[in-house]
């Protein structure tokens, strides 16, 4: 069996796991915390000796050394996991901003930052009094007794009983000293590397999918776009041609003018699958065109207001899009109403939409598969839906996309 861990190894039958390395390692994890811990402590009250006391502008002197020392000892505590546990592949940095002050704002900024300094603090404050005291409660005792022929005071029984009594001792002592340094690494990467929990991978397997999803979409209407619709265009044109070479009144001029309204209708049906699929409109010309465009086209007639400081990134712009034609085809199958409206502003970090009818009302996420497509649409980039629709209307959608910056 491969052994990975300290905790591991406590696992293993005692002479497996007393022959091993994994003693020493753990002995000399909780030395090397409990080493920088006291040098740490030993250089603060050195400086503060230095200072002359411990008053306010000592205080705001030491706050820089102190928060660079709690995070230095993140970092080391990062470093020596590797002695008792196994240390989890560390994701690609992003590149560095340029100039000091980007990067200490950077690093301020990072979710991580305040964690690694918190726990840095901690564990040259706290947790290296606890590495040496347990470390010197398992040792100290089998070490005094390996000692006892040196003591002056010893009789000759204690000179030979506490020896052995020792070497009996240190194996028991190396089971708390690995036990204590399994706990320490456990914890140590619980709050400094803290794995990706099972919602989190979900959530962005759901988003690479919805991704992949829209690139396959847009990949579908353009091959559409430029293939089967130019060879029918084609085809209706050859047909036109091969008709004016026809009598009107032959049987054949009448077949091949059929054949070419079949043409124009498949044509027509396939701009309408091409338009649903991705419409032109919203990648040439953004989403208010492209909501004009499907307002236009509604059964019920839509007002569009929609004013934006400039184009939000795709995948906001087509789930925008794809909300309005599915609330807007909500509006004209269950509403019953006369008039509609869609509303569109950029607010404080995102994009906000509200779609108006003036129907009957009684609208529920629950109740209409619609309605909770746009739940689904919008959950994968973190946006937000709430609906008002009291019995005897009106209904306001409202609709929240988180958008950092509009192109």
């Amino acid at each position: 069996m491969i052994v990975r861990s300290g905790l591991e190894a406590l696992s293993r039958r005692p002479l497996a796991f007393l022959g091993s390395s994994w003693p020493w390692r753990s002995l000399g994890f909780l030395l090397a915390g409990a080493a920088v811990g006291a040098g740490a402590l030993g250089l603060a009250a050195l400086l503060v000796l230095l200072w002359g006391g411990l008053g306010p502008g000592a205080v705001a002197v030491l706050l820089p050394p102190v928060a660079v020392a709690g995070l230095a000892a993140a970092g080391y505590e990062r470093w020596r996991l590797r002695l008792v546990t196994p240390v989890r592949a560390a994701a690609a940095p992003e590149p560095a901003p340029a100039g000091a002050w980007a990067r200490l704002r950077e690093l301020v900024r990072a979710p991580g930052t305040l964690r690694d300094l918190g726990y840095g603090l901690v564990s040259l404050l706290l947790l290296w009094w606890i590495d040496l005291g347990l470390t010197a409660v398992g040792l100290g005792a089998p070490l005094f007794l390996l000692t006892a022929p040196l003591q002056p005071t010893a009789n000759p029984a204690v000179s030979w009983l506490g020896p052995l009594a020792g070497l009996v001792l240190v194996p028991v002592a190396a089971y708390p000293v690995a036990a204590w340094a399994g706990v320490r690494a456990v914890t140590a990467q619980a709050v400094l590397e803290p794995a990706e929990d099972e919602l989190t991978r979900v959530v962005a397997s759901r988003a690479r999918l919805v991704d992949a999803y829209e690139v396959e979409r847009r990949r579908i209407e353009r091959d559409l776009h430029d293939g089967a619709q130019q060879r029918l265009v084609s085809l209706s044109v050859k047909l036109g041609l091969a008709g004016l070479d026809l009598p009107e009144e032959s049987a054949g001029g009448r077949q091949v003018r059929e054949a070419q309204q079949e043409v124009k209708l498949a044509l027509r049906e396939l701009r309408e699958l091409i338009h649903n699929i991705h419409p032109q409109v919203l990648t040439d010309r953004g989403l208010e065109p492209a909501v004009r465009d499907v307002a236009g086209r509604s059964a019920v007639p839509v007002d569009v207001d929609i004013e934006l400081p400039g184009r939000p990134p795709a995948p906001v712009e087509a789930a925008a899009y794809f909300v309005v034609c599915e609330a807007l085809a909500n509006v004209v199958k269950h509403s019953g109403a006369r008039r509609a409206s869609v509303r569109g502003r950029a607010a404080a970090g995102g994009l906000v939409l509200e779609i108006r009818d003036d129907g009957v009302g009684g609208a529920d996420t629950a109740a209409g598969t619609g309605l909770l497509g746009i739940t689904d649409r919008l959950a994968v980039i973190d946006g937000s839906l709430s609906l008002r629709s009291p019995a005897g209307g009106p209904t306001v959608l409202r609709v929240e996309i988180p958008c950092k910056h509009f192109a």
